[in-house]
Parts: C-alpha cells; sequence; structure tokens
C-alpha cells in the first residue's frame, strides 16, 4: 500500500498533556516509561510521566534546548548559556562533552542526535547568545568523536537546527530555519558528510520556517513548522500537516511501543497516535 497521510496519522485531535510553560522543547522518551524535554526559559528540565503530572527533573539546565541519550543511557543536552554540549554523569552532573572548536567557544549548542556507534552529532546556531559574543563566525553542523574531538561537518547554514538520522543511518537530515528547508546528507565510511542536497523546500506561508524533526521506522520525517508537524515521506514529498493549537517546536517518539508521537509547543505539551514507530534515541 502507497504511503500516505492516513496510513501513518490515524484522525484525531491532539491530546494536551501539560500546559503553563514557557517555552518547551527537546523531548525525549526514556525506556523506563516517562518524557523528558526542555523547559527553556525557566532553566529546568522537566519530566512527564504519563497518567501523572510534570515535575522538575533537573535544574538550572543552563537553558537546554535538545535532548537525547547516548548508547549507555545517557542524557546528553544542548545547552543555550551554557554554550555546550553536556552529558549526564553517575551523579547526575550535567558535564562538558564539547565547548569549543578551533580553539573558540561554540555559539549555543540547539538539536543533537547519536550514531549507533556513539558519535555525537550537533548543530549550533546562535539563538542563545548576542551577536557580539559569537567566537566562530558561521553556524555549523559538528561532530563529537570517542576521544572528545569535534569535528565541523557543515558550516554552509543561516540556522542549522532539528536534525535526525534515515533508519540505516546512511542520510543525516538536518534543517535550516533561515532557509526554511530540510537537507540531506550522506553519511561516509568516515562520518564525513557528502551529497549535499535539499530534502524538502518548506518556504510557504503555511509551513513557516521548520525547527525539530524526528524519523520513523519506514524512514518518514515528521518535522514542526509553522503549520504544524509536517509528515514527509522518505523521497520528499510532504504527505500532510498535523495542526495543533500552539506552535510546535520539537517531537519525540515514545510509549510503549514508540507509537506516541510527543509534540512540545510553547507552553503546552502534547501527542498524537501514529501507526508507524519511531527510530529510538
Amino acid at each position: 500500500m502507497p504511503t500516505n497521510m492516513n496510513n501513518l496519522v490515524p484522525e484525531q485531535e491532539p491530546e494536551k498533556l501539560a500546559g503553563d510553560l514557557q517555552f518547551t522543547e527537546g523531548p525525549v522518551w526514556h525506556p523506563d516509561g516517562y518524557l523528558l524535554f526542555s523547559d527553556i526559559p525557566s532553566n529546568d528540565i522537566k519530566k512527564y510521566t504519563p497518567g501523572g503530572s510534570v515535575e522538575t527533573h533537573l535544574t538550572p539546565s543552563r537553558n537546554s534546548n535538545g535532548l537525547t541519550f547516548d548508547r549507555e543511557g545517557r542524557l546528553v543536552a544542548c545547552e543555550h548559556t551554557g554554550r555546550q554540549v553536556s552529558r549526564q554523569s553517575a551523579d547526575g552532573a550535567m558535564e562538558p562533552v564539547a565547548t569549543h572548536y578551533d580553539g573558540k567557544r561554540l555559539n549555543s549548542p540547539n538539536d543533537v542526535v547519536v550514531h549507533s556507534n556513539g558519535r555525537i552529532f550537533f548543530t549550533d546556531p546562535p539563538y542563545g547568545i548576542e551577536p557580539e559574543q559569537a567566537e566562530i563566525g558561521f553556524n555549523g553542523v559538528y561532530r563529537i568523536d570517542a576521544d572528545g574531538s569535534v569535528t565541523m561537518l557543515e558550516s554552509d547554514f543561516g540556522r542549522p537546527n532539528g536534525l535526525a538520522f534515515s533508519p540505516d543511518e546512511s542520510i543525516l537530515y538536518v534543517d535550516d530555519t533561515e532557509r526554511r528547508n530540510v537537507r540531506a546528507f550522506d553519511v561516509g565510511d568516515g562520518f564525513s558528510l557528502s551529497n549535499d542536497r535539499v530534502f524538502i523546500d518548506m518556504d510557504t506561508p503555511e509551513a513557516g520556517s521548520p525547527d525539530g524533526m524526528k524519523v520513523d521506522t519506514e524512514g518518514n520525517l515528521y518535522v514542526t513548522g509553522a503549520g504544524g508537524v509536517w509528515v514527509i515521506s522518505p523521497d520528499g514529498a510532504h504527505l500532510g500537516t498535523i495542526a495543533f493549537p500552539e506552535l510546535p517546536a520539537n517531537v519525540a517518539f515514545g510509549g510503549d511501543d514508540y507509537k506516541t508521537l510527543f509534540v512540545t509547543a510553547r507552553t503546552g505539551l502534547y501527542s498524537v497516535q501514529v501507526n508507524t514507530p519511531g527510530i529510538k534515541p
């Protein structure tokens, strides 16, 4: 059966799980059965347990944004005011993993994914700093290797933001909020990026600017924009848009079967049910 919107997302109204937050971002599902997400202005990482309420998981978060887990189950965070990628240690402290590139301080790391071999990929736009604080001079995409070295993979972005791997990790998708598109790169044997191309152009009034994204096990992308969450097939076709009462910023698959799509949208946290499970972080 050809993939279409109804195959992927049953018709439904999004369920509001929590409200009265400030600016929610960076959701990630923990296999123990709860969701972590950032509330950037409140300087907290929040925890939502289905059937329960939202509580503070970690504070201060140094205004964390994107969150994920590494292959050992440790929380990895992009910090705006910390201007670093950090990782949680055994005692619960968030310790620096990457703070500089080429001797210069990072801008304000935004979103992050971890490859199955443990390498960390992240975006570094300047949203968390003032223009005069920028040291690097561009807004890049980076890789952190096991030895802690930081490699710049791509610097030709306006505002690199959300990123995600295809199911087989052969493609890295990165959206550019400023240029309103999602780009795709082939991931080489040495974990370099090549064959840069525009995967989908979202420069339309109904799409707005792309922000966070995730990929399901069939390779479909779920990308947040002004119109809601865009659902995009592996060949770059816009299948449809999931509308929300507030402007979505980021998404994460979770639940027992990873068929719940959690959506951080400004002051609220929402969910919708999907038919195809997402890729586990």
